[in-house]
């Protein structure tokens, strides 16, 4: 990754920064995108670039914007020259039970999920191709087996798996296109779904007993950038082997 440009969605916090922070310690430089954490984005990118400076740089947007997607990409390019990754890590997460979901759910949590990540992939796509670049979607175990009450999540979730398969067919032989999903790994910070109760619960039926950790999903995004120049249109679930035992 060394000296490699990696524009990452949704990196102030959380996953995004694990992220943010694996692939910075390889030698990426960052372009940090982030809606409304600029207290958390600064502070990260004071972090790195206290490591080495003027890598990491910040970009604001909302992602429901179409508009301002490809601005994205094209800072990202006049800022450090090319673009080598793209991560399409941010995400909404909410419950959205049957007989109470409302329009503007589907346009929030398609819209980040899936339309985005479209729209920024087709923006990147030819940056990508120039550098023989990857990109990575952070999808969701529950794209293969769906949460209950949480009908347009994982409606969304899994067509971003499908989006990742059908761009990796687009954009081959030049750009590979993969997918991690994560299992339990933090918990939200605003849902009350996730009791204490319900946690152990989770936690209880997966097989290695233990919650995950963000860098676990760092780890494998990177592998997926860097170690693994014959994979594409894959999906690698990172969950303790929670989705063979749910």
């Amino acid at each position: 990754m060394q000296e490699k440009v990696v524009l990452i969605t949704g990196g102030a916090k959380r996953v995004g920064a694990a992220i943010c922070r694996r692939l910075h310690a390889a030698g990426a430089n960052l372009m940090l995108h982030y809606r409304a954490s600029a207290g958390e984005a600064r502070l990260l990118q004071a972090e790195l670039n206290g490591v080495r400076a003027n890598s990491v740089a910040l970009i604001q947007a909302d992602l429901l914007d179409l508009a301002k997607l490809p601005s994205l990409v094209d800072q990202t390019v006049m800022r450090f020259g090319r673009l080598d990754a793209l991560v399409n890590n941010a995400s909404s997460f909410f419950a959205t039970p049957l007989g109470e979901i409302q329009l503007s759910h589907w346009d929030d949590l398609v819209g980040t999920n899936v339309r985005a990540p479209l729209f920024l992939s087709q923006a990147a796509a030819g940056p990508l191709r120039k550098s023989e670049g990857a990109i990575v979607n952070v999808t969701d175990i529950h794209a293969e087996r769906p949460m209950r009450n949480y009908v347009v999540y994982s409606i969304a979730k899994a067509a971003l798996t499908g989006l990742t398969r059908s761009l990796a067919r687009e954009l081959a032989p030049d750009v590979r296109v993969n997918a991690v999903a994560p299992g339990p790994i933090l918990w939200p910070e605003d849902d009350e779904t996730f009791d204490e109760v319900s946690r152990q619960r989770i936690i209880s039926h997966t097989p290695l007993k233990r919650e995950g950790t963000p860098d676990d999903i760092a780890r494998a995004v990177r592998f997926l950038l860097e170690d693994a120049p014959y994979v594409t249109g894959e999906t690698i679930n990172v969950d303790g082997g929670r989705s063979i035992a749910i």
